[in-house]
């Protein structure tokens, strides 16, 4: 063991920074052996370090022994100011401690009493906006009770007058049901039994008996007095204007009922809007007067007799087209609820605006011609040629006598285009083209209609 003052350890090769205990234990291992012996004597390296180890673990007892006094009174004051610091700390802590039951009970606990308030109040709001919306709804629902009983009732005469607001309670319906189903002013409204069963046994069937209703009454429309004039004595002057007021007053309700429960989406503007049960009704009126006449004119043309007959039905059903463009020229659309209004007005090529203006305007469109009657004729006449050829084709009687009475038969089908074309004189109230203007356009749909006839008789 090594005296004071003195060591065996080298300590300034062990405290060094970049001491490696590896590279120290191969130099030791080196130093106590030959590199070339076989195998190598670890034990004296291994005493060495063995006894390095003990020396500084004798030198360690050597300084605490000495210098035990100074580090005891160096630990009892580090104990003491621990002891301190942990009494301020403990103060510091039961301090935060009773502050903070102290902020728990003035703030936390009001916190969640007045959050429980706040909830209650928000359900109850809530609440109240189902209820005003459940109470909206049933009101809503009677009266469309109310005005569909005039309505609904299948063999009796419809109450035309309740079509509109049946049509206008409907769409306030709607609107309650979209608010509903977008989260908006009562929320919920859907889950509610009253307003389910309403929607399914009222207001759904409803709507489409009105719908019904009103395509059966565009079906109906007829203002032409051809065939009453030609087969009745005349006289009753004032029944004929009460019944016409009554045909156009009905045909106007109803088309403005199919304007308003046309289907519509949360976009659509007042721009954008196609009112597609209206141009449906019409369309399907327009298609089922080209079918009648195609049927009759073909067959009054295989048999000659019936055909003045038949023309003069074909000119009725396009004086009631006539009629009908004058009427829905007269009609503006009425206010629409569910409709946006639009941001922009974007004009045509033309020069009109987008939105709708008439009723008649989305049916050109549709239709893409400049007027009804001129659209009849023109399908009327793409459509009569292959029926005409295929009365040829088969001969007979019916082949020859057609050929024979060819400048009859022109001379009828032009009559009857400038006869179809003129409006109703029950229905001059409606307004309509200048007689100028008429002259005109159906000269050219008369030469379409005689050229489908007797073009194939030429050749």
């Amino acid at each position: 063991m090594a005296s004071d003052g003195q060591s065996y350890i080298n300590y300034a090769t062990f405290t060094s920074p970049d001491f490696s205990p590896t590279a120290y234990a191969n130099t030791l291992v080196l130093q106590t052996n030959n590199p070339n012996d076989t195998p190598l004597d670890l034990s004296t390296p291994l005493s060495r370090v063995l006894f390095d180890v003990q020396e500084v673990d004798t030198h360690i007892d050597t300084l605490t022994t000495k210098n035990a006094l100074p580090i005891i009174n160096h630990t009892q004051e580090r104990s003491e100011a621990s002891k301190h610091i942990l009494e301020e700390v403990e103060n510091q802590v039961t301090s935060l401690q009773e502050s903070y039951k102290r902020l728990e009970r003035e703030v936390v606990e009001r916190y969640e009493a007045a959050e429980q308030v706040r909830l209650a109040a928000e359900r109850m709001v809530r609440t109240l906006r189902l209820g005003r919306s459940v109470q909206r709804a049933v009101q809503l629902g009677r009266q469309l009770e109310g005005q569909m009983e005039g309505i609904g009732r299948e063999g009796q005469r419809v109450d035309y007058r309740s079509m509109v607001p049946a049509a206008n309670t409907l769409l306030g319906l709607r609107a309650l049901f979209i608010a509903t189903d977008k989260g908006e002013e009562g929320e919920g409204l859907g889950r509610v039994h009253v307003v389910t069963t309403l929607r399914n046994d009222i207001v759904t069937p409803a709507e489409r008996t009105l719908v019904a209703r009103a395509q059966q009454v565009v079906r109906e429309f007829s203002m032409s007095s051809l065939l009453a004039s030609s087969g009745q004595q005349g006289g009753q002057s004032q029944q004929t204007y009460a019944q016409t007021e009554d045909t156009k007053s009905r045909a106007t309700s109803a088309l403005q009922t199919l304007y308003l429960l046309s289907p519509t989406k949360a976009s659509t503007t007042l721009a954008s809007f196609e009112p597609t049960l209206l141009i449906s009704a019409l369309q399907t009126y327009l298609q089922t007067a080209l079918t009648s006449s195609l049927a009759a004119l073909t067959r009054a043309l295989a048999t000659l007799p019936t055909l003045d007959r038949t023309l003069l039905e074909i000119s009725a059903r396009c004086q009631n087209i006539v009629a009908l463009e004058a009427l829905l020229e007269s009609i503006k659309p009425p206010s629409h609820p569910l409709l946006a209004p639009s941001t922009t007005t974007q004009t045509s090529t033309t020069g009109d605006t987008d939105a709708i203006l008439n009723f008649l305007q989305p049916l050109l469109r549709h239709l893409d011609t400049s007027s009804l009657p001129s659209y009849f004729w023109r399908t009327l006449a793409g459509q009569l040629s292959a029926r005409v050829s295929e009365i040829l084709a088969r001969g007979g009687v019916s082949a020859r006598t057609l050929r024979t009475n060819r400048d009859r038969v022109r001379e009828m089908v032009r009559e009857c285009v400038d006869r179809g074309s003129q409006l109703p004189v029950s229905a001059l109230a409606l307004g309509g083209r200048p007689e100028g203007d008429k002259a005109g356009n159906w000269e050219r749909e008369a030469a379409v209609m005689v050229g489908s006839v007797i073009g194939p008789l030429q050749r």
